[in-house]
């Protein structure tokens, strides 16, 4: 089966919060109450996503077969909670279906969040990962994430310790 690349639009709102939802579910809830879960899920719908979609400060790369969208990679200005040098982009979000888990998805979406970021010439790109997604964890470092910080990611009621991640994108004299 083919996937094609491309940016997204505010018509892939369902099949993006689509696609967030099912990874989620699928990775981490047995770490929650129902309710936490049902809490956070609940404001990452169509509408949220719509919302960025149609809001010029985020940009969306989706990862799509001839009928469903099954990953995608959201970047925004920087709003995590660490002190962040000039030159930041955020890496939002970036999901995957589980099936599609090791077919070089996350890979492709990555490699073109970081073009998409040095066209727009910023310098460091960073992001926050669940401190026991090792998968994950590997996978940022594989492309240069370093530690930066930590922060309780919240799901309803439960808070999570997150890792804030960076990466050098440009060096300053490119």
């Amino acid at each position: 089966m083919t996937v094609s690349f491309r940016p997204g639009n505010p018509a892939d709102a369902q099949g993006i919060a689509d696609v967030f939802r099912q990874s989620f579910v699928d990775t981490f809830a047995h770490l929650y109450r129902p309710e936490d879960l049902a809490d956070f899920l609940s404001t990452k719908d169509p509408d949220a996503f719509r919302g960025d979609l149609g809001n010029g400060d985020f940009h969306f790369i989706v990862a799509e077969t001839e009928d469903e969208i099954i990953g995608y990679v959201k970047l925004g200005p920087p709003a995590l909670p660490v002190e962040t040098p000039p030159g930041t982009i955020e890496l939002c979000q970036l999901y995957v279906l589980k099936e599609w888990i090791g077919a070089g998805i996350g890979r492709a979406l990555m490699d073109r969040a970081l073009g998409l970021i040095r066209d727009k010439q910023a310098r460091h790109v960073q992001l926050s990962v669940f401190v026991d997604n090792h998968r994950a964890r590997r996978f940022y470092e594989r492309y240069g994430f370093h530690a930066v910080g930590r922060y309780d990611f919240m799901v309803g009621s439960h808070a999570d310790e997150d890792i804030i991640l960076r990466h050098i994108v440009l060096q300053a004299d490119e």
